[in-house]
């Protein structure tokens, strides 16, 4: 955040309210665009306060460090993503004709002005006064000491109430799941409480209200807070017990069944675009995928996948992290030299290969590479739902599906369905390409098909 005085009139209360609000317009970013949103207001000693938000990647309050504004101009620049903005007010101070500039690279964006705050369009984000019980909750985790800070929603007559917790996916996410401008959870949890289902939704653990260190966490971390989140469910009155689920949506998908392959109270799982096949597996086949849409060649491809399974395997060889990081170093230097040419991960700097090797190298990363869904998968009993978007480049349906299904039936678990939604992305929204990219720009959270077929299923199982 950037606080000065105007330069010009900072003393100008006319001309401040002209362009007080939001300044907002979108750049061509490759083949996709971009939003970028200038906020502007004054605080109590007429200073302005500038701020930055780039609402499609879910990212708001960007600090400023400089800011310049004339009669006739608006210069803004932050350190923290490294980039600028130059531009000219419109006659009527309802418009900026201007450029942004960022690592070197200069794009055409007009921002158009509101007196509003910038908002995007969520139309299926619930508002209050909800027609049931809300109430904050907190959950203790013996095991680990960590303090779980969580939403309980109830039907209002009925009960006792089948009940399902909802698990985030991986990075630290509220209880919402919220990214990228959307609440899926909140979305998801607000249906199925109107269709008689009780839901549990908590912050991942260190982050938002809840305690603990979200940083030196691994999946198997959160399975004992999943856990906790169960027992804390069966001591409610107005919970049914015998009926508490389990619905997780990505990492989530794999919490789940290893929740239900330790417990036999689980009472039926349902997994969004959950894995089949290992964390490794499935990051080397996103690469790829994303990389294609992104227009690489088919040899950049191809080299992309060959240096990341070298990295990946000298990783999980080495669990010294500085002596793995010396082995992936030596990989990134020779990769570099051989496809000189190219782009993709071949031609990250230094400091860029510090940062990747620090991200591979970490508690959750070196989990996750290993953990193999299939090995608790085998394992469920109960009823389970295994949903996957067609259009999910983060965990590709067919491949995933086909895992989960393979799985089930070796261990003996007849009870369950298994549907690729055709069009759906990571998130389960309509999309055109399933680009990370696309998810802030669509207004829809989730599909209405996708929530329905979840409620449906779980009150048919119950």
């Amino acid at each position: 955040m950037m606080v000065l005085g105007v330069q010009g009139f900072s003393q100008d209360k006319e001309m401040y309210e002209k362009i007080k609000g939001s300044w907002a317009g979108a750049m061509k970013v490759g083949a996709g665009e971009l939003t970028l949103v200038i906020n502007i207001s004054l605080n109590e000693k007429d200073s302005l306060i500038v701020t930055i938000d780039s609402p499609d990647q879910g990212v708001k309050g960007i600090a400023t460090n400089k800011v310049k504004v004339t009669v006739d101009s608006l210069i803004v620049k932050s350190k923290v993503l490294m980039g600028s903005y130059s531009g000219a007010f419109s006659d009527h101070n309802d418009l900026l004709r201007g450029k942004w500039k960022q690592s070197g690279i200069t794009f055409p964006l007009d921002l158009h002005h509101s007196f509003e705050k910038y908002s995007l369009k969520r139309p299926q984000e619930p508002k209050p006064p909800y027609p049931y019980l809300e109430k904050e909750v907190t959950i203790k985790n013996d095991k680990a000491n960590v303090e779980l800070a969580g939403t309980l929603t109830m039907p209002t007559k009925g009960g006792p109430f089948p009940a399902v917790i909802l698990i985030t996916g991986s990075g630290a996410q509220n209880r919402d799941e919220e990214l990228m401008g959307h609440k899926p959870f909140l979305v998801l949890a607000d249906y199925l409480t109107r269709k008689g289902i009780a839901v549990l939704r908590c912050d991942d653990r260190g982050f938002a209200k809840s305690t603990g260190n979200f940083a030196t966490s691994t999946t198997l971390d959160f399975v004992t807070d999943v856990s906790a989140e169960m027992d804390f469910l069966k001591k409610q009155k107005d919970i049914d017990s015998t009926k508490i689920g389990l619905v997780g949506h990505s990492e989530g998908g794999l919490i789940g069944p290893i929740v239900a392959s330790e417990r036999k109270d689980v009472a039926f799982l349902v997994l969004l675009a959950g894995p089949g096949l290992t964390g490794e597996q499935i990051l080397i086949m996103q690469a790829a995928i994303i990389n294609k849409k992104a227009g690489l060649t088919d040899k950049e491809v191809d080299a992309d996948r060959l240096l990341r399974t070298k990295v990946y395997e000298s990783i999980i060889k080495n669990p010294d992290n500085d002596k793995a990081a010396a082995k992936v170093k030596a990989l990134f230097a020779a990769a570099k030299k051989k496809n000189s040419k190219m782009t993709g991960l071949c031609q990250l700097d230094d400091s860029q290969v510090n940062l990747f090797i620090q991200q591979c190298t970490s508690p959750w990363f070196r989990t996750f590479m290993v953990l193999d869904p299939v090995q608790y998968l085998s394992k469920v009993r109960c009823p389970l739902l295994a949903l996957n978007g067609s259009l999910d480049v983060q965990v590709p349906a067919e491949e995933n599906l086909k895992a989960i299904e393979k799985a089930l039936i070796f261990g003996g678990n007849s009870k369950y369905v298994v549907e690729e939604i055709t069009g759906a992305n990571h998130l389960f929204q309509q999309a055109k390409t399933g680009n990370v990219d696309e998810y802030g720009k669509i207004e829809e959270t989730m599909g209405a098909d996708v929530l329905e077929k979840i409620a449906e299923w779980i009150r048919k199982v119950n």
